[in-house]
């Protein structure tokens, strides 16, 4: 009777065999799994792109939606095979990959109800996000912290660098707006000015509206000069706080007095006591 007990079902053998292949990168087969993975979510991105293509989709239209659908039945295999194999099939199901990979092969079948809704298949692209576990990049998450958190402690700083840009953007495109005053050249409002001056200053330039006065000219110049200038200032914010340390606690170590240790941190560094 133990010896019966402690038998896998053939059910449960099973699906843990699906459940290496699909899930751990680790073994041959899943390596394998993965790639041919990726090979398909490119290929079929690479399909509804073409779609969109009126001559393409005029010679080859039959054969693309073909493919599409060929696509989107494979990966909705995967998908309930994804969630056979796993012990909690809800918490797979409304995770990060599991919204995705739901989101990936909805507009297919939407497209009945709703017209062109397959155009939304691109969004399969977001799968590619597991070649992070396929090659090995989980090992560049931290410095992905270092940054978020570069980002967090400069916060206050690039929103007061954006409000002043804004109010130099509001004060050029008035003053723009009373030099170049309601003539052809695009400056019709304060809020086209405005416009102008956003796009002069972040050095798009998009030529739909330009000064034609020797004064709007040298306004012009001056912004777009300041533009350059203003590039490296979100650059500066965001690399001092990337070479600002850890933050370290201020707390001393009731065994051997030692300081120095991480926030938040629960024992010593140097003796491993209970701080």
């Amino acid at each position: 009777m133990s010896s019966n007990a402690n038998t896998p079902r053939p059910a449960e053998g099973w699906r843990e065999k699906i459940h290496e292949v699909i899930f751990e990168a680790d073994t041959r087969q899943g390596r394998v799994f993965d790639i041919l993975l990726m090979v398909s979510i490119v290929l079929s991105v690479m399909t509804v792109s073409l779609e969109s293509v009126d001559s393409i989709n005029s010679n080859y239209g039959r054969e693309l939606n073909l493919a599409e659908w060929g696509f989107t039945i494979l990966f909705t295999i995967e998908y309930f095979l994804r969630l056979i194999s796993v012990k909690k099939p809800q918490r797979y199901a409304f995770s990060t990959f599991g919204l995705i990979d739901f989101i990936s092969i909805m507009p297919t079948y939407l497209s009945f109800v709703i017209p062109n809704s397959s155009s939304f298949l691109v969004l399969r692209s977001l799968r590619l996000l597991r070649a992070f576990r396929v090659l090995k990049l989980t090992r560049y998450f931290g410095e992905a912290s270092a940054l978020k958190r570069a980002l967090h402690q400069s916060r206050m700083r690039i929103v007061v660098f954006l409000f002043a840009v804004f109010i130099i953007c509001i004060i050029s495109g008035a003053l723009l707006y009373l030099v170049e005053g309601e003539s052809n050249d695009g400056f019709t409002s304060i809020p086209q000015g405005v416009y102008w001056a956003i796009v002069t200053l972040t050095s798009t330039g998009y030529g739909d509206t330009v000064p034609i006065t020797p004064i709007g000219k040298a306004i012009s110049v001056f912004i777009m000069m300041m533009g350059y200038s203003l590039i490296i200032v979100p650059t500066g914010i965001i690399s001092t706080a990337l070479m600002q340390p850890e933050p370290i606690s201020t707390q001393s170590c009731p065994s051997c007095s030692l300081g120095g240790h991480d926030y938040g941190a629960k024992f010593c560094k140097h003796c491993g006591s209970l701080l």
